[in-house]
């Protein structure tokens, strides 16, 4: 057998779906496109067909969602869509690789041993592991499952490379084989690292890359460090490596930098948005002492109290005054944070959802201040309303929408955090 095709598929990521990084919409769009033509591969030593039955589909895969039927109309739709085109011609490819993979994982369970190591099955074994293929790694353990105990110069296997390279989808997988889980004992690699130490080294820049900013990033790699460290035995949080460090002190050297610029990147966050709420308590103070309208001479009393409108110009007057205070003490606790290296897990990110979301209210309230006193000045003149309400709009436009993507970025990056274990429902899988 050549040894090149399953060695150079084990090489190409993104020939599947789960070496392929979509964002939330175009994940969307890919399960619910529907592959309407066969394709047809033959060739001398091969004949591959591409099927569209959800039987066939991978289970440890997102749900297919391509055969239901209600979602032909969906799928017709969204082809219309810019970059739909792309994405089909992915889902296609996809299912041609799964394809090509099975008729190799046929070829390889009818192969000895001796040519099973010739054509190069436990090398692309780790190759697939480091870059994240779980069907890849599915199709060959059923094939051959010795194949799960491929091991590299290093003494490295499939659950070190899952480990140093961040796939937990792989490392869950392997785990919650039947029979498998003695893989995740506490073997040591040649410089006498366990799976902990592994996972103290520094994750690899394609991986990072994934996550907007330094503090993300940080965040992202002691939620790994921290769910590798609850399943490892306890032996392990103690044990040296080759340089005498242990786990987290590996952890600790190897993420300096990486803390230094989590630091940074939050310490000018705060100071910009701080400079904003600072300007927004400025207006909104000036602005309850300097009602539309003014007050009567005599009493005092604003002159347009009992107008609805008014009412609702105090009340968003107060509304912005107390959480622009609100996010700017939040950003001043951000910028005096001693910014400790379990600071960036919960406490940080916390800091600045709170700094975020109460920044966010200020700027609306504002606005609401604002079109409410127009609406009592300008009274009876409904077109120089409309229009001076209309631009009241563009500050929401330009500086909601980043205050909005920032904290779901930090929202989604705190909730969702490795599981590298099922708790409640574990899927036993047969070899």
């Amino acid at each position: 057998m050549d040894v090149r095709p399953i060695y150079a598929l084990a090489h190409m990521p993104s020939a599947f779906l789960s070496g392929t990084h979509l964002g939330l919409w175009r994940t969307f769009i890919y399960h619910c496109l529907r592959l309407k033509t066969p394709i047809k591969l033959s060739g001398r030593s091969m004949e591959i067909i591409l099927h569209v039955d959800p039987d066939d589909a991978n289970p440890n895969t997102l749900p297919n969602l391509i055969a239901s039927p209600p979602l032909d109309k969906i799928s017709s739709v969204l082809r219309k869509l810019p970059g739909s085109d792309e994405i089909y011609e992915m889902k296609k490819n996809h299912h041609v690789a799964n394809e090509i993979l099975k008729w190799l994982s046929k070829r390889i369970s009818e192969l000895e041993e001796s040519k099973v190591h010739k054509c190069l099955a436990y090398d692309s074994m780790l190759h697939a592991a480091k870059y994240g293929l779980v069907e890849f790694i599915d199709s060959m353990r059923h094939a051959n499952p010795d194949l799960l105990w491929a091991m590299d110069k290093n003494r490295r296997g499939i659950f070190s490379h899952a480990i140093a390279y961040r796939h937990d989808k792989v490392f869950r997988f392997i785990h919650e084989i039947e029979g498998r889980k003695e893989m995740i004992a506490s073997r040591e690699d040649v410089f006498d690292n366990n799976i902990l130490h592994l996972a103290a080294e520094l994750g690899p820049s394609s991986y990072l890359t994934r996550f907007p900013n330094s503090a993300l990033q940080m965040q992202k790699e002691l939620q790994w460090f921290k769910a590798v460290e609850r399943i490892v035995p306890a032996k392990c949080k103690e044990a040296k490596n080759a340089d005498g460090k242990k786990p987290r002190e590996l952890f600790t050297k190897t993420h300096e930098e990486l803390v230094k610029d989590g630091e940074k990147w939050a310490r000018d966050i705060a100071s910009s948005f701080t400079l904003v709420g600072t300007l927004i308590i400025t207006m909104m103070f000036a602005a309850a002492f300097t009602v539309p309208g003014g007050n009567d001479q005599n009493t005092g009393i604003p002159i347009f109290l009992n107008k609805p409108a008014f009412k609702v110009f105090i009340i968003a007057d107060a509304v912005s005054l107390i959480t622009s205070s609100s996010s700017v003490l939040s950003f001043i606790w951000i910028l005096t944070s001693r910014y400790a290296e379990n600071d960036f897990l919960w406490k940080l990110p916390v800091k600045l959802l709170l700094g975020l979301i109460t920044l966010f209210f200020s700027v609306l309230s504002m606005m609401i201040a604002f079109a409410a006193a127009l609406f009592i000045m300008l009274n009876g003149n409904r077109g120089l309303v409309i229009a001076t309400m209309s631009l009241a709009v563009v500050p929401v436009l330009v500086l909601i929408p980043t205050l909005l993507i920032l904290f779901f970025e930090i929202l989604v990056s705190t909730l969702r955090s490795p599981k590298l274990l099922t708790s409640s429902r574990k899927k036993k899988k047969k070899d």
